[in-house]
């Protein structure tokens, strides 16, 4: 496997890096399947492993690290903080406060003395940028974490790290992990060319586009063949075939079946062949719930993709383009708070 280098930290990481999301209740519930899973793509050459805290509700990571005792020195271990963990409303977010119980709560889970990438999950609009610097930068001091990111982050949000890691002299998000597949390519519009301005790495989310390009989309199955019933009950607007965004995305999935027929590929790895070949991205997070998956998956790295097909797949899915909002993994409050776009009556 060749490696690459993630941004400017000179770490080298697998151009695939395992996603553990779906190890536990989740999507797989057997730890010592979830331990094969991780020990087989290992022993492939795989050097990321990335969780999260809210995964389960922490049991994903304690499924991590037992599955890594006694190769935790061959792995780029990454989780991240940000997520409601239980019902206290202030054990959520990038606060200082919460930024300092959580990366413990981690650090136990995950039975390691150090993290050696801690991302914000998701972007905080409660909490000052100047605060979640600060106390990453406090964790790298003490040794706690080596590197610290972001993830689904907006453009002008990576800018502003920046600006103001450099005003109070800090040190700066390293990475960004942003969702990037060929239904959800509105990465390509600022979050990739911003990444590579500022040197970060990209580890990309979300490859196979939450399993429409998983090749089980096909016309005839049912829905229960499709998605698990765990991701229609969390990610409803993503998963549910009955809605509009969804049923144009099940028809661009068989375009792009056939696509990858006519090449002798397998829609899995032409999928992660388009993501791993942008020159931005540094590696390309898969999600396998079974070995099966992983083993699908794991021969994406040899293919390389030539301009025919790589133009092709843009006249399915026009470069930046999105089909379904649901797919970008964050909408900010702009969007969502009707609030911020409508003055009252009175102000008018």
């Amino acid at each position: 496997m060749t490696y690459r280098i993630l941004g400017r930290t000179g770490v080298k990481v697998s151009p695939l890096a395992l996603g553990a999301m779906n190890f536990g209740v989740w999507a797989n519930k057997d730890h010592d399947d979830a331990a094969r899973i991780i020990h087989r793509a290992l022993d492939a050459g795989i050097n990321v492993v990335d969780t999260a805290d809210v995964y389960s509700q922490g049991e994903n990571e304690d499924i991590v690290g037992k599955a890594l005792k006694g190769r935790r020195e061959d792995v780029f271990l990454a989780t991240k903080f940000h997520g409601q963990i239980g019902v206290d409303p202030n054990h959520r977010g990038n606060s200082r406060y919460w930024i300092f119980k959580a990366v413990e709560d981690s650090l136990r889970r995950l039975q390691t003395d150090h993290l050696d990438l801690y991302q914000a999950h998701r972007p905080d609009p409660d909490t000052d940028v100047e605060e979640t610097l600060g106390a990453l930068n406090d964790l790298v001091r003490q040794g706690k974490i080596r590197y610290f990111g972001t993830t689904t982050h907006e453009p002008h949000q990576l800018v502003e790290l920046q600006w103001a890691a450099e005003q109070a002299n800090l040190q700066a998000p390293v990475t960004e992990q942003p969702p990037y597949s060929i239904l959800a390519r509105a990465a390509e519009r600022s979050t990739l060319p911003t990444a590579q301005k500022y040197g970060l790495g990209v580890l990309t989310w979300s490859p196979l586009a939450g399993g429409w390009l998983s090749g089980r989309y096909r016309p005839g199955e049912s829905e229960s063949e499709s998605a698990t019933p765990s991701r229609l009950a969390r990610q409803p607007h993503r998963h549910d075939t009955e809605l509009a965004a969804n049923v144009r995305k099940r028809a661009i999935a068989e375009e792009l079946y056939k696509l990858a027929q006519d090449t002798g590929l397998s829609l899995v790895h032409l999928s992660l062949a388009f993501v791993l070949q942008h020159p931005a991205v540094s590696s390309v997070i898969i999600g396998p719930r079974t070995l099966a998956h992983l083993e699908g998956q794991l021969g994406a790295v040899d293919v390389e993709l030539d301009s025919a097909i790589l133009d092709r797949i843009d006249e399915i899915v026009a470069p930046g383009v999105t089909i379904s909002p649901a797919d970008e993994g964050y909408l900010p409050p702009s969007l969502t708070d009707a609030a911020t776009r409508r003055r009252s009556i009175r102000e008018a």
